[in-house]
Formats: C-alpha cells, sequence, structure tokens
C-alpha cells in the first residue's frame, strides 16, 4: 500500500551552512589575485552566480524575512555577474576592460540595488528610526566626503590626473559613498543587529576596501585589473552577500537580536564630529603645506558644518523620541496600575456580587479588633438556596445571589462592610455596634430577604438565618467568625428564620456535641448501643400489630445519653448513616421471629442523609435478606420535608421509596402536620402511613374541643387516600376512646406501652397482653 505523504513543509536551514560557504570560497578568494585578468573576470562572475544561486534557493527553500532585500541582492549580483561576464569575453577578443561604457553601466548598476537592499532590511520601527536613520546617514556620508575629498579626489585626481582611468574609475568612491550612506542608515534603523546584518555589513566593507584600492591603484598608474587586496575582496562582498541569506537569522521566525548600546553611538558621533576639522588639518599641514586652494578649505568644512547641523537634526529628533518614550512609558504604567489594582479588587472582592470577599472582611475586621473600637458580626445565609439552584439551575441562583447582595446593600450604614463569605453565606461587620443594635440590624436583614425576591421573571422567596457576635476585648478575628458561626448553627437548630446572639454556652454545647460525636463513634465500634421497641397498637381489639424501633445508649460504668443529645451530634458529623444501617440491621434480625410468629411489622426510623445515599436500597435488602424479615413486614419512617423538597436529591430519595414498595416495604411520615403537610403530596407521592404528631391530641379537658376536629380532619383524609392512621403520644384513655370515635386505626404512646428490649416485646407478643403504662 503505498504511503500517503502530505504536503512539504519548508525546511529550516541547517545552522552551519553560511560558514561552510564562507569557508568553501576562501580558497577562492586567496588564489584570486594570482589569475590572470580574464581568469579573475571569471571567478568573479563564477563567485556572484553561487552567491545568487544561494539566495534563489533560500527564497524558495524557507521562510526569509524581508524577501525583497534578498531579491534586490540577487539582482545587484546579476549586474556584477553579466558586466564580469562582459569585461571576461573583451579582454578575451583583445579590447579594454573598462572601454565598454554599456557594461560599465550594467555593473555600476550593482551600487544603487546594494543601497535599495540595505535601506529595505530594517524590520522595526522604533520612535523616530526612520528620521534618525536618515539623519546619521547624513553624517556618515558628510564624514566620507570629507575623507574622500582629503584623502583622494583631491590628491588623485585635481594635483595628479588619474592615469589609464576615464570617468569609471572616478565614480566607484562616489558609488561607494552610497552603500556606506544606506549601510549606516540599516544600522541605525534596525537598532539590534543580527548576525546576517553584519554578514550584509562585512560585504559592504570588502566592496569599499576593494573600490577604494581599486581607485588608488589605477590613480597611481596601476593595471585596470585591480591589485591583489582588491580582488580578494571583491570576490569576498559575493561570500559575504551569498553566507547572508544562508544564516539562520535571515529566517523570519529567527529571535530578535539585543538592541546595540548606545555607548558606540556616543563615541562614533564624537568621532564624526572630530573627523571633518582633523581632515582639513591635515589638507592644510599636510598636503599643502601653506599653499593650498579654497576647495581644499571649504569641502572639509562644509562638510563639518553639514555634520553639525544632522546632529543637531538628530539630537533634536531624539529628544522627541525621548518625550515621545516617556510619554509611552508613563502610559504604560498608568495602565500597569490600573491593573494592579483591578488585580488588587479581584483578589479582595467577590466576583459574582462585587461586595468584599472573606479575605478583605478578615483585614478590615482584624483592623477594627485592633483599634478597639467596639462592634460586632452579623454571620449569615440564606435558607432553601440549595432547592433554588436544583429547581431552577446555577445561573438562576448566581442572580438571587446578586439581588440578595444589592438588596442588603441598601440597609447598610456608614462604617459597615457587607462581605460574601461564598456560596450563600453572607457577613455583616458593624464597628461600634452594641450587642441590641447588632441582633436588630441582624433581624433588619432577615425582614428585607422575607420579601420576594423577582429573579429572571420567577418570584423567588428566601429566607436567611443568622448568628451574631459582639466583639470582645481578647477576641481575635478568627475567633469572631468561628463563634459567629456558632451561633449561626444554632440559630438553624432551632428552626431557622432567626438571629441569635452567640453565648459561651452555644460554644459549650457545640464542644460537647464534638465529644459526643467521638464517643458515638467508639461506642458504635464497641456494639455499646442497643434497640428499644415501642408497641403499636390496633385500637379496636388492643391488639399489638407492630413496633417502633429506638436506638438507645448507656455507655458501660456512665448514665444512659438521650436520642435528643447523641442523634444531633450523629446528623452533624455523618455518623447517622453508619447509625441508621446498624439500627436497621438490628430491628430486621430481631422482628423476623416476631413476624414469623405473630406477624409483627416493624417500624424504623430512616434519616434524610441515609435516603441520599446511592446505596440505601441496596442496604435495605441485605438487611431483609439478611434477617429472613420479609419486606411487607417492615415500615420506613421518614419526615415530610425529605418528600416535598425539589431537585436531584428528593427525586432520588422518592425513586428509592418506589423502589423499596414495589417489595412490599410501607413508607409512613412521621410527625404529619408538623412541617409541609400537602394534600398533593398525599395523593401523588410514595405513602403508605400517616402518623399523626403528639401535638393534635388534647392536653387536657379544656382542649378536647379545640383539637378534635384537627384530628378527624387528618383521619378523614388519609382514609380517603387510602393511608393507615397511626397517632402518636397516645398516654390517657381520653386519648385513645376519642381516636377509636375519630376512626383512627393505630395508636403508639406510654398508654399502650413504653420502649422496653427485644425480650420484653417477645414476652408481650407471646401473651397479647397491653404492656402497663
Amino acid at each position: 500500500m503505498p504511503e500517503l505523504v502530505g504536503p512539504s513543509r519548508p525546511q529550516p536551514p541547517r545552522a552551519h551552512a553560511w560558514w561552510w560557504y564562507l569557508l568553501g570560497g576562501l580558497p577562492a578568494a586567496l588564489a584570486a589575485p594570482l589569475l590572470p585578468s580574464i581568469g579573475q573576470q571569471l571567478l568573479y562572475f563564477a563567485t556572484a552566480g553561487c552567491s545568487i544561486g544561494v539566495v534563489v534557493a533560500a527564497l524558495r527553500g524557507r521562510r526569509v524575512a524581508r524577501r525583497r532585500t534578498w531579491w534586490l541582492l540577487a539582482a545587484a549580483m546579476a549586474c556584477a555577474a553579466a558586466a564580469n561576464l562582459a569585461w571576461a569575453v573583451a579582454v578575451a577578443l583583445g579590447h579594454p576592460g573598462f572601454g565598454l561604457l554599456p557594461v560599465n553601466a550594467v555593473y555600476f548598476a550593482m551600487y544603487p540595488l546594494i543601497g535599495a537592499a540595505l535601506v529595505s532590511l530594517p524590520a522595526t520601527k522604533r520612535c523616530g528610526s526612520a528620521l534618525a536613520g536618515c539623519a546619521e546617514a547624513g553624517v556618515a556620508l558628510c564624514t566620507a566626503v570629507a575623507l574622500t575629498w582629503v584623502l583622494l579626489y583631491d590628491p588623485f585626481v585635481r594635483e595628479q590626473p588619474v592615469h589609464h582611468a576615464g570617468l569609471a574609475v572616478v565614480l566607484f568612491p562616489a558609488l561607494d559613498l552610497l552603500v556606506l550612506t544606506t549601510a549606516v542608515r540599516m544600522v541605525v534603523a534596525t537598532g539590534a543587529l543580527r548576525a546576517t546584518h553584519l554578514l550584509l555589513l562585512a560585504g559592504a566593507a570588502c566592496l569599499l576596501i576593494a573600490d577604494v584600492s581599486y581607485f588608488i591603484s589605477v590613480a597611481r598608474g596601476g593595471s585596470w585589473a585591480g591589485p591583489g587586496p582588491a580582488v580578494a575582496c571583491w570576490v569576498g562582498t559575493h561570500l559575504f552577500l551569498g553566507a547572508a541569506v544562508l544564516h539562520p537569522s535571515a529566517a523570519a521566525s529567527a529571535a530578535p537580536a539585543r538592541p546595540w548600546s548606545s555607548t558606540w553611538a556616543t563615541v562614533v558621533y564624537a568621532a564624526v564630529v572630530l573627523i571633518g576639522p582633523a581632515a582639513t588639518t591635515y589638507s592644510l599641514l599636510v598636503l599643502h603645506r601653506g599653499s593650498f586652494d579654497p576647495l581644499d578649505v571649504v569641502v572639509p568644512l562644509v562638510a563639518a558644518a553639514i555634520t553639525g547641523v544632522l546632529l543637531v537634526v538628530r539630537l533634536g529628533h531624539a529628544s522627541r523620541a525621548e518625550q515621545r518614550r516617556a510619554l509611552d512609558l508613563q502610559d504604560a504604567l498608568r495602565q500597569q496600575w490600573q491593573m494592579q489594582d483591578l488585580l488588587r479588587h479581584h483578589a479582595l472582592h467577590d466576583a459574582l456580587t462585587g461586595l468584599p470577599n472573606r479575605r478583605l472582611l478578615d483585614d478590615r475586621l482584624t483592623e477594627l479588633l485592633a483599634a478597639g473600637s467596639g462592634g460586632g458580626l452579623v454571620l449569615f445565609d440564606l435558607d432553601g438556596f440549595k432547592d433554588v439552584n436544583d429547581r431552577f439551575g446555577h445561573p438562576t441562583g448566581d442572580a438571587l445571589l446578586v439581588a440578595v447582595a444589592g438588596r442588603l446593600e441598601g440597609l447598610l450604614s456608614p462604617g459597615d462592610t457587607l462581605a460574601r463569605l461564598g456560596g450563600d453565606e453572607f457577613a455583616l461587620l458593624c464597628p461600634g455596634a452594641g450587642c441590641a443594635e447588632l441582633l436588630q440590624r441582624g433581624e433588619r436583614m432577615l425582614a428585607a430577604l422575607r420579601r420576594p425576591v423577582d429573579v429572571s421573571g420567577a418570584e423567588l422567596f428566601v429566607s436567611a438565618t443568622a448568628g451574631a457576635r459582639q466583639f470582645t476585648a481578647a477576641a481575635g478575628a478568627t475567633a469572631v467568625l468561628s463563634d459567629a458561626d456558632v451561633a449561626l448553627y444554632a440559630a438553624k437548630a432551632a428552626g431557622k428564620d432567626r438571629v441569635l446572639p452567640f453565648d459561651e454556652r452555644l460554644r459549650d454545647e457545640q464542644r460537647r456535641r464534638g465529644r459526643t460525636a467521638e464517643r458515638l463513634r467508639a461506642a458504635l465500634a464497641a456494639d455499646e448501643l442497643a434497640v428499644h421497641y415501642q408497641p403499636i397498637v390496633a385500637l379496636n381489639g388492643n391488639r399489638v400489630v407492630g413496633v417502633e424501633a429506638l436506638v438507645r445508649w448507656c455507655p458501660p460504668g456512665d448514665a444512659p445519653i438521650g436520642p435528643d443529645r447523641f442523634i444531633p451530634a450523629a446528623e452533624s458529623s455523618g455518623l447517622i448513616v453508619a447509625l441508621g444501617d446498624w439500627v436497621l440491621n438490628r430491628a430486621c434480625r430481631d422482628a423476623a421471629p416476631w413476624h414469623a410468629r405473630h406477624g409483627t411489622c416493624v417500624s424504623v426510623n430512616v434519616s434524610p442523609r441515609q435516603l441520599i445515599e446511592p446505596e440505601f436500597v441496596a442496604r435495605v435488602l441485605r438487611a431483609l435478606e439478611s434477617s429472613g424479615l420479609p419486606g411487607t413486614a417492615l415500615t420506613l419512617e421518614i419526615t415530610e420535608g425529605v418528600l416535598v423538597g425539589a431537585g436531584p436529591q428528593a427525586e432520588q430519595t422518592i425513586a428509592h421509596l418506589t423502589a423499596l414498595r414495589a417489595i412490599g416495604v410501607r413508607v409512613a411520615i412521621d410527625d404529619f402536620g408538623t412541617g409541609y403537610s400537602s394534600l398533593a403530596y398525599l395523593r401523588d407521592l410514595p405513602i403508605d402511613i400517616l402518623k399523626i404528631d403528639r401535638s393534635f391530641l388534647p392536653r387536657g379537658s379544656d382542649d378536647v374541643a379545640g383539637q378534635t376536629p384537627l384530628v378527624r380532619a387528618i383521619v378523614d383524609l388519609a382514609r380517603g387516600l387510602g393511608l393507615t392512621t397511626v397517632a402518636e403520644g397516645v398516654e390517657t384513655d381520653e386519648h385513645a376512646d376519642l381516636l377509636r370515635r375519630l376512626g383512627c386505626d393505630r395508636g403508639q404512646g406510654y398508654l399502650l406501652g413504653r420502649p422496653c428490649p427485644a425480650t420484653a416485646i417477645a414476652g408481650a407478643l407471646t401473651a397479647q397482653l397491653t404492656p402497663a403504662a
């Protein structure tokens, strides 16, 4: 199968190709002076042709920067090659070399082409570089004119007419001035010289040396072919120009060069300022010794004067350029300061609401505590915010946070700091506020949040819970935040939508709860817990039809710990999952023989945390399978809030309960009527039993008339929906009689049976006796 080959890509040049090119041409340059005239012309033609080939190959084979420059250089070398070939033919035919004016014109065309190439080479545009380059090129031109006049034209042309040479020979120094001027302009305008620039300057320097030595040689009567140094340098010119395009720094992707030092520029400026007067002095004292032509003084001095003017122009442009650079620097610094301010703002403020974040709150809190001026902190978060995210999505949740932040900012007093600490948690820092004012400010915030919030066309109802902490002399920022968080936790435990002040008893309770959680963890591992069972009795017939499993903790050698202490600790620490699994397995194992002999069912309380576990259904199935208890003998008791919520967790809970009901497990709503009672969820959700909360039963004879309609309504509602009713807190005969008259199915309470160990329940079931109250 043929190999598929993609389009060829330009290959990078070999790093040392330019060096090998120069090294290979060195023998030719050294041998050139030894060749006859026709051989020299053919060698010029060959080296120029090789360099042209190198340029063309480089332009076609890889990405070269400033391609126009290299095409101009190729054209310049083509003019030289054509002229050298024509001169070789002329010499072979017996004609003098420079006698062919058209050929001379072709050769001299090389100089403006080289100048144009050097002018087009700079790739960067620095501030003022174009004018500065022209001014410095003019400075170099004037200096070169002064030197050329004093050292070349004056002594060799005006004083001693050139032998065997015409206008062509005289033009060499003038054309070299063009190349020199453009080379200086290239150096200045480029600003940073690469190796390829240096190779081009080396080629220009070889051309200058060759032409000057040739001019002097011919002026003194030498051969038209030129002296040895001129011949070698002409060959070197072509070699350096070819090597320049081969160097890696000629590529477009080459790294930028390091700018040349301004120290060298200062030295050069000082030198060129002195060259004009020095050349004049040399002309007067050495060449003419007191007898001189006005031109001997005028030309150098005019050149020196123009040099001075150009230097002033250059310095003026440089000054303006420096001013522009200074302004650019100021603008860059201003932008940097603005960026730093923006970054500092972002580092200290919440990206969503624009409020100060925890870091800025910590800083201000620390400053306030250090000043000792008093004040306090209110820490609060939104109730039910997670449900908003689950029901409407996070964009709506974010919009709600922004709206809440805007509403709260309108309640701030001068000096207050409202911060968002993350999620739905906010903090209000109130300098100078006492405890009463702190609670009042917190309550005002909560009252503002009770009003509906319009978000994206939807009217959302939220509330908040807050904890307040007044500053004390010894409190630090971390302690203040921690104490406010403790008060917030206590406010949530007390029912939410309220603000509670911090009290040391809350901290003690938190520590006690933490110690209780650690002891509970050890108790689970040591099997120190027990399950007691409270009978559930059919009111018609007083027969025990079921039991509710209630966990008890009796540490060895210590007083029993009530569920009201260790259940909250288990909830807050996450131990409730392990504790609930343990109770479920123990209850199923104890109830299996009771159900087999008496048909007794067992009810087990399940926490919301257990219901959101992905493996909850599998755990219930394992408990049933390992104990041998059928699913129809198990009832799971849950609270109303578990089913009423929205979002993935509520959906997962309903899915779990639906799957368990499919194998006969029943679901009971515990403490019905105290939470989110709703006819819709009673009708639509997987429910089998309603447990009427004890608060609906009369507390005395005076309370019967008020409570009876409520109990009747619940019983009638359940009967209409096909649900079984179980009344909790049946403690008197009056309670039992009332429930029977109203048609309640079952009862549970101290009158009908207290919680007791499994052994006692087994005996009661055997005798089918009502346990004593």
